[in-house]
């Protein structure tokens, strides 16, 4: 799909008009007929504006020439996973488990990997096949390979263990310590918790990254505890198969 097609597209798909369009990018109604006629396209700037509002690349508004990649992990990336920064522009080198409002949320590449492998890994791809590729692989990749620049000197991690620190001290029943915790997106872990009046609620923001981790409870049972946090609050919950009956036990402001 050529720029043209694809503003044409978003444009119509958001009920805007030219007009509307224009007013929003700040340009004149006749710069974007031109681009919708393929007779010019947005420069730069412009293409980061049109980005942020219709929240998709500019490598998708250039008619997606070339497969974008997480520079951390090395997934291939869509516009419905591409990271952002903390003013909410795209940045298009990490996915949303990688890189989260303008902060890396990995710094220990073995981290990485183990989190990694447990999605890999099928009936033609081994552990330790799924293990190998992603050590040989990952070193390869931007963030890897400038890792003493583009690195934040430990404090993400000095971030998750002080996170585990709060949710171990809340002791909570039959739930083993908490040893690590993964960058998890909102979208994927935002359960529906029922109210005493039957209505139901969600307590998670589905854009947001936040750090998590699914745990065994102690002493066995067809449950599982799971954890999420961010700078904001603390949440401890359990659930069963597929995130099925989740129950609310701690939601904790920080």
């Amino acid at each position: 799909m050529n720029t043209k097609d694809v503003i044409y597209e978003l444009r119509t798909g958001k009920g805007m008009t030219q007009d509307e369009l224009a007013e929003k990018v700040f340009v004149t109604r006749q710069a974007v007929s031109r681009w919708e006629n393929g007779e010019t396209v947005p420069n730069t700037d412009t293409l980061k504006l049109l980005s942020q509002l219709f929240n998709v690349s500019i490598n998708t508004l250039l008619g997606t020439p070339h497969q974008l990649v997480c520079q951390c992990c090395g997934m291939p990336l869509e516009d419905s996973i591409i990271s952002h920064e903390d003013d909410g522009s795209l940045n298009e080198n990490y996915c949303k488990w990688c890189y989260a409002d303008g902060k890396y949320t990995y710094s220990n590449m073995d981290d990485l990997i183990d989190v990694c492998v447990n999605y890999m890994v099928s009936e033609d791809c081994s552990e330790e096949q799924a293990r190998s590729y992603m050590k040989q692989h990952l070193p390869e990749l931007d963030y890897w390979k400038h890792f003493d620049e583009l690195g934040d000197n430990g404090q993400t991690e000095k971030f998750k263990k002080l996170l585990i620190q709060e949710i171990n001290d809340l002791h909570i029943e039959g739930m083993p310590r908490v040893e690590k915790l993964n960058a998890l997106v909102g979208e994927y872990v935002n359960l529906e918790y029922p109210l005493p009046s039957g209505k139901s609620v969600k307590f998670l923001d589905d854009e947001k990254t936040y750090f998590g981790n699914q745990l065994e409870p102690e002493n066995g049972g067809d449950y599982c505890f799971g954890v999420l946090a961010s700078k904001d609050f603390i949440m401890v919950c359990t659930y069963k198969a597929e995130g099925t009956d989740p129950v609310l036990l701690v939601y904790k402001k920080r």
